[in-house]
């Protein structure tokens, strides 16, 4: 019995010392803020002085007159008196919540910036935070200034190849019957900080180059050389496609339009006219030939899968242009589409291309 009332004397004492230590803490608090009071009113009055003086030199140079210093030195003195009295304010304010919650306040701060995900109150006792609750914000950050955008890239048009020595119109390639596919997705940076005149585009690109031979033809492979040779049986369907992955380089050019707010600052180029040029490098992922046909009566489907001599690295120049995401798009493979071959063909597109 002796031992449980020695330890409630001691906790008795530790909670009155506790008391009034904290009473004497927040008591010098307030007297600290008493005095920042004066400190502040000598402040301003300080810089007021600077700005008097500054403004009788520029009088003295004959850079304004004697009506205009005087009113310069009338704002200055206003501007300075309102800023002792908002500061002043704001001291008294926070004595009188000191003196209110004798030095237990809540303390509600924000991480960072306006942007952050988290927020945190502290309740705090005698200066030092008691309990701190976290909170998720649902808010996204929003970046102020956005200088890359992504974009899906679909294209789709015409199909054909140059060929050494022969105009387009000699082609062996049905001109609507043969036709190209290509999706990707590109990145677009502006170039310079303060200007979207100019805007660098990367990424990657699938494209799918069909060419349909005229007449009954196919593509036959004979050692290193790809040929096209009369089909024995009618034909309904003959196509060859080479399936490549590219990685296109362009650089754009193009009004856009400047939105600023106190929060974002973006470029625009929606709506507007823009010219891309540049090239492309890649790899053949594979070539194939589709053939349909009637043989004795049963019709016959062949799906080839071969080398057929297709060049194994895919590289050209390319370009488009239009507004906002439909474009007229161009491009042709500076690689030879067979390897080795005795007459240079080249393969070469034409059709849309939208940015989505």
């Amino acid at each position: 019995m002796k031992t449980i009332t020695f330890y409630s004397a001691i906790l008795f004492l530790f909670l009155v010392s506790q008391v009034v230590f904290g009473q004497e803490d927040y008591q010098k608090k307030i007297e600290a803020l008493k005095i920042e009071k004066q400190h502040i009113i000598e402040q301003e009055k300080e810089a007021l002085k600077f700005e008097v003086r500054d403004i009788n030199r520029r009088l003295e140079r004959g850079d304004i007159s004697e009506t205009e210093a005087r009113t310069l030195k009338e704002d200055a003195a206003k501007q300075r008196a309102l800023n002792i009295e908002n500061r002043i304010a704001i001291i008294e304010n926070r004595i009188a919540l000191l003196e209110r919650n004798k030095g237990e306040v809540l303390v509600l701060s924000e991480n960072d910036s306006l942007e952050s995900r988290k927020m945190r109150i502290d309740v705090s006792i005698d200066g030092k935070p008691a309990i701190t609750f976290n909170s998720k914000k649902n808010k996204k950050y929003i970046k102020y200034d956005r200088r890359t955008y992504s974009d899906f890239v679909f294209a789709v048009g015409l199909n054909n190849a140059l060929i050494e020595g022969q105009s387009l119109d000699e082609s062996p390639y049905k001109i609507g019957g043969s036709r190209f596919f290509e999706m990707g997705w590109q990145w677009r940076t502006r170039v310079f900080r303060n200007s979207n005149w100019l805007r660098f585009n990367y990424g990657f690109s699938f494209q799918f180059n069909g060419l349909k031979p005229d007449g009954n033809r196919i593509f036959v492979q004979e050692g290193d050389q790809t040929v096209l040779e009369e089909f024995e049986y009618d034909l309904d369907k003959s196509k060859f496609r080479m399936d490549n992955l590219v990685f296109p380089i362009h650089f754009e050019v193009g009004p856009s339009r400047l939105r600023k707010t106190e929060r974002t600052i973006r470029y625009s180029i929606r709506d507007q006219f823009r010219i891309g040029f540049g090239g492309y490098g890649g790899f053949n992922l594979g070539t194939r030939q589709k053939l349909k046909y009637n043989r004795d009566g049963e019709n016959v489907k062949d799906k080839l899968k071969r080398d057929y001599n297709s060049s194994d690295l895919i590289y050209g120049v390319s370009g488009y242009m239009g507004f906002d995401g439909v474009l007229l798009y161009l491009k042709y493979d500076l690689n030879p589409i067979f390897k080795d071959a005795e007459v240079k063909q080249n393969n070469i597109s034409l059709g849309l291309r939208f940015d989505i």
